[in-house]
């Protein structure tokens, strides 16, 4: 086998965790890296023992050995990198958002449509065992159709003032944060499991801290400071959000994202309410699927490859006992990926049943994410 050849553009949380996803994987390598400046990619590149290094991201896309890409750095650089990889024909797996407004998205689509580039965008919790059992058991329509669906996505690093990073900056991160950094998550997989849109929005957001202090020194998203020295910044993006949403079909929710709910780490969960059993799935205890029943004893499905689904079982790489989580999804995701990379160079069609999120998938979320905020913005219900 012939290792496909990678090249990151990016050095923080979202890259180096994209770089052990491939190092788990069979016949693919790193083999450059780029970052906003020289030393910081050398840096990477001696923790990793990457053997080429850019600090121009169009040199490293212009590598001729690099075939695939992965884009993951800050917000505001991922549509003219995004663009400029399928523009010259290389793979792409870009993290989220695709662009900064849902006119670029929209660009991106159209080329990724023409391209006969692999392309996809980093929603790793389609990749969960039991998100997949779950969306296999709506499929099937084991307990019948789906009334209603609620649930949300919180986090608390967002608490304090003095929390502060380049995603409170519009310019680098967009105009939306907490509905676009993870509210976007809950509505690609709960649209993946229901294998339905979302069609309709009625939003309410809230930045709970409209003024926040800025340390001199610069930090990365998730990291603390004491430094003493700040100055306030007016915060435009919103805190928190609920949002009654209308999928096809006529299937109603809710859901309701927070970064300033304290004690809570990156709690993604939601219910699925059918006919005759609600679905319920939570992040942080990923290996567990409740099912909860009217006139019977509810249940709860541990993952256990032997007992699931042979689409969920073919996500758990460990026997029943052993727990996987956020770092195993978005291995699925990359491993599913290089599955389509080595198809297409041999000429292939794609994997069949795959779930991997396509560019298109991406720009509806953009264009869900322009609603929300419209629909806040006017107090009224606003169509996709």
């Amino acid at each position: 086998m012939v290792a496909v050849k990678v090249g990151i553009i990016g050095t923080g949380f979202s890259a180096q965790a994209h770089i052990e996803a491939i190092r788990r994987l069979k016949g693919v390598e790193v083999v450059a890296v780029s970052a906003s400046t020289i030393e910081k990619a050398e840096e990477l590149a001696r923790e990793y023992m990457i053997p080429r290094t850019y600090a121009d991201p169009l040199e490293l896309i212009n590598d001729p050995e690099v075939e695939a890409i992965h884009n993951c750095t800050p917000n505001d650089l991922h549509f003219p990198i995004n663009r400029y990889v399928l523009l010259a024909g290389k793979h792409l797996l870009s993290e989220k958002p695709l662009a900064m407004t849902s006119e670029e998205s929209k660009e991106l689509a159209e080329l990724a449509e023409k391209s006969q580039s692999v392309a996809t965008i980093a929603f790793n919790y389609r990749f969960y065992p039991m998100v997949a059992e779950a969306k296999d058991i709506m499929r099937n329509k084991t307990y019948g159709d789906c009334h209603i669906v609620y649930g949300g996505y919180l986090q608390d690093w967002c608490l304090n003032k003095t929390d502060y990073s380049w995603r409170m900056d519009p310019e680098k991160n967009g105009p939306s944060r907490a509905i676009a950094d993870i509210g976007s998550h809950w509505c690609d997989t709960v649209q993946h499991i229901l294998g339905k849109k979302i069609i309709e929005v009625f939003a309410d957001l809230k930045t709970v801290h409209p003024v926040r202090e800025k340390s001199e020194k610069n930090k990365g998203t998730f990291s603390k400071s004491q430094d003493e020295n700040r100055e306030e910044v007016a915060i435009t993006t919103e805190d928190y959000g609920s949002v009654l949403v209308h999928f096809e079909d006529g299937i109603q929710g809710v859901f309701t994202v927070s970064q300033v709910s304290a004690g809570r780490k990156n709690k993604f969960h939601f219910d699925i309410a059918a006919e005759k059993a609600t679905l319920s799935w939570d992040q942080e205890k990923p290996n567990r699927l409740w099912i909860g029943k009217r006139d019977e004893a509810n249940q709860e499905l541990v993952k256990d490859p032997s007992l699931l689904s042979e689409s969920a079982a073919a996500l758990a790489h460990y026997p029943g006992g052993h727990q996987e989580g956020w770092p195993d999804g978005l291995k699925n995701l990359v491993s599913e990926f290089y599955d389509n990379v080595r198809l297409r160079k041999n000429g292939e069609p794609d994997k069949e049943n795959s779930s991997m999120p396509t560019i298109q998938d991406g720009h509806y979320i953009m264009k869900l994410i322009d609603s929300i905020l419209e629909s806040h913005h006017t107090k009224s219900w606003v169509k996709i």
